[in-house]
């Protein structure tokens, strides 16, 4: 994959294009009906396919509260491993900044899509709207299309249930636990990446260590206690995942990932894991003290056991002996 920020950097690789445009949080099955598309497109024009990307999201850039923005499904990394795994070649990051949030429409379909990509078909929504304060629409695509020669099709939308398969409609089931739907819509399981970070060492303390790992996101699309697989160097676990702002110890408001992998207690600090998540366990909630939260902790890994099956200490003990 060509991962390119500069739109004179693509111009030298490939000149024309059939290009698509989104934030694709979560690449979920109603963004790989529109990346098939534009594939299909690019194919039949002879034209390399190009995903716009927008980062950050503008919702995220605009936030005075960056924990109220929408919560992100996918990092900036966790997406362009997704595209790539669909068959994406190429990714154009258009940062968004102040500076783009402030092109007119005009100006950004000519210096941007005509004059940078030599943009040959453009697939979007007919919701897109881009330039200043969101003048630029569908209608002033098609008109321009027709006058520097670029075609403008409506991206193809996919359903699940009667409903229109989006990111919000994924974070909606995320939020709610109902992990099982998500993945119908994604076309795969939720997880989350990150690597593991020196913390406060608290959970060893308790007799629970945990691995903390950095969200990377603003804001975490779910709270609270989960099971989950948890794998690293190609090998899987079973553990207890917690998600929020750890109200009983911590008066900070940056939400963190707190890992507990059922019987085992290796150094891991560097090592990249992928979570999965299977099943909510309960809510995060403040306890009286450490005394209580302890007692709650053990509850929650007595269930996490239960919701994988009794044999999982045997599992996990001969998964880490590989």
């Amino acid at each position: 994959m060509v991962i390119f920020e500069e739109t004179e950097a693509f111009s030298a690789l490939e000149r024309g294009c059939v290009a698509t445009i989104g934030k694709f949080d979560g690449v979920h099955l109603g963004h790989q009906v529109i990346l098939q598309q534009l594939e299909e497109k690019a194919a039949k024009c002879d034209r390399p396919a190009v995903v716009i990307l927008i980062e950050p999201h503008p919702e995220e850039f605009f936030s005075n509260k960056p924990a109220e923005s929408p919560a992100r499904l996918s990092t900036f990394e966790e997406k362009i491993g997704l595209l790539e795994n669909v068959g994406i070649k190429y990714v154009y990051r258009m940062r968004f900044d102040r500076e783009l949030s402030e092109l007119s429409p005009q100006i950004y379909i000519t210096n941007i899509l005509v004059n940078g990509l030599g943009i040959n078909d453009f697939i979007v929504g007919k919701d897109f709207r881009f330039g200043h304060r969101r003048e630029g629409d569908f209608k002033l695509l098609k008109d321009y299309g027709l006058r520097c020669h670029f075609d403008v099709s409506e991206a193809k939308t996919y359903q699940h249930e009667g409903r229109r398969v989006s990111s919000t409609y994924v974070r909606e089931l995320i939020a709610a636990g109902d992990f099982k739907k998500a993945q119908a819509l994604l076309g795969r399981k939720f997880s989350m990446k990150g690597t593991v970070l020196h913390g406060k060492k608290l959970g060893r303390q308790l007799g629970f260590p945990t691995c903390n790992i950095d969200p990377q996101r603003q804001n975490l699309p779910l709270k609270g206690v989960f099971a989950a697989k948890v794998s690293f160097k190609e090998v899987v676990y079973s553990s207890v995942v917690n998600i929020g702002y750890r109200p009983t110890v911590d008066s900070d408001s940056k939400a963190l990932i707190e890992v507990h992998i059922l019987d085992f207690d290796s150094q891991i600090y560097g090592e990249e894991l992928e979570i999965t998540f299977v099943q909510k366990v309960r809510d995060e909630k403040k306890f009286d003290g450490l005394e209580a939260l302890k007692l709650q902790i053990k509850s929650d890994i007595e269930e996490t056991r239960l919701i994988f099956g009794k044999d999982n200490a045997a599992k996990n003990t001969a998964e880490q002996n590989f």
